[in-house]
Parts: structure tokens; sequence; C-alpha cells
């Protein structure tokens, strides 16, 4: 299973690919994770995307690919993977075609009400990190962190003007890259409204049926 999963900020990604990686064995790969752990090793690779995150720019295309590309030689990797936050330019997919062609990818689809009261409800606490949501996964005292006891706060990137400004951003740089998968008829297309339990049984029966299991 060469999988790519597709789809705007807080549709649930991450989620669905933890769940296809539980069930069927295969490594869900997520470019930021990478990037994160090669920063706390302090890795050669590490400063180099520090230096471009701690400008505010996007991380080169030569890079990522090198490092998508050296993890996916992993054996690991073998039967399988999962990308997530990769390809996110048309040369990235162009060039993922060369070393490790996926055999679908997935695109998860909400409405944008949907999106915003995702992101919107959620809470986090400054001190520990615990994950809140005040509709899904609401504290036992409104506004209180059950873990630490720290007032809670909402991040900046989750306000609604900023979350659609997202939104916007995610439509022009990932278009063309739905149309590249589309083209090509490896296009699986998940309606990601509703709540993970009930996606998540959908993404495995549409894998089941891909791919005869």
């Amino acid at each position: 299973m060469k999988l790519v999963f597709i789809g705007p900020p807080g549709v649930g990604k991450g989620t669905y690919a933890k769940a296809v990686s539980e069930k069927f064995g295969i490594p869900h790969i997520s470019t930021g994770d990478i990037f994160r752990e090669e920063i706390k090793k302090g890795s050669e690779l590490g400063k180099r995307v520090k230096e471009f995150l701690d400008k505010g720019l996007l991380v080169p295309d030569d890079i990522v690919i090198e490092v998508v590309k050296q993890r996916l030689s992993m054996d690991d990797c073998r039967k399988g993977f999962i990308l997530d936050g990769f390809p996110r330019t048309l040369q990235q997919a162009e060039a993922l075609e060369q070393f490790a062609s996926p055999e679908w990818a997935f695109l998860f689809q909400a409405r944008d009400e949907t999106i915003l009261e995702r992101l919107g409800g959620r809470r986090v606490c400054p001190k520990c990190g615990a994950i809140y949501h005040i509709k899904y996964m609401p504290p036992k005292v409104p506004g209180i962190c059950d873990k630490c006891g720290t007032p809670l706060i909402q991040r900046k990137d989750d306000t609604p003007e900023v979350i659609m400004q997202r939104l916007k951003i995610y439509r022009e740089q990932f278009t063309p890259i739905i149309l590249f998968y589309k083209e090509r008829g490896r296009l699986v297309e998940i309606d990601a409204n509703e709540q993970a339990d009930k996606v998540v049984p959908v993404v495995i029966e549409r894998l089941r049926k891909l791919y005869n299991v």
C-alpha cells in the first residue's frame, strides 16, 4: 500500500493515517514529524531546516524530496507507506513518481464550516501542551486544563480569520496536486465531514476493496 493523504488543515489526515497504519502495519510518514525530530537531534539536516523555518520560509523542494526519499528507502517501508504532508508542490509530486510512485492519493474533504468548528473549538494548555475541544473533548472545568490546572488558550492560527486564510492557501497550493493524481486515475475522494470514528471505517473499507484484503 503506497498511499498519499491529502486534505485541508483540520480535516483529520493525521488521525486517519494513524488508524490505517495500525490496521495494515505500514508506517505513517509525516514530513513535519521528520523535520521536528531532526531539529531536536541537532543534525545537519535539522540545522538547515531550522534556518528556513526560523525565517518563516518553506523548506525548499530539493531538501524535502531528499528527506522523503531517504525515509522511504528504510526497511519498514517495504510493505508500503502513508505519506502525510508530502507532496506539497507539483515538483514534489513529480519527483515522488521517480522513486516511490504512490498507488492511490486519498483526498479528504470537509465543508469550511466543519473545519472552522473543528479548529476554532480547539484549546491548548500553554504549560503541558494538552489539547482539548470545547465541543468534542471539553475539559472537566471549562477553560482549565484537567492535567495541570493552567488556563487554556486558543492558538493564533485557530482563529476564524486565520483558518479561512489557511484554507485559501491550501486550495491554491493543492489544486494542481489533486489534478495531477485525478488525471492519472489514482484519486480516491473521501467525505470527512463526520467525526473520525465514522470516517476511519469508510477509509479502511475503501482500502480493503482497492487491495482485495
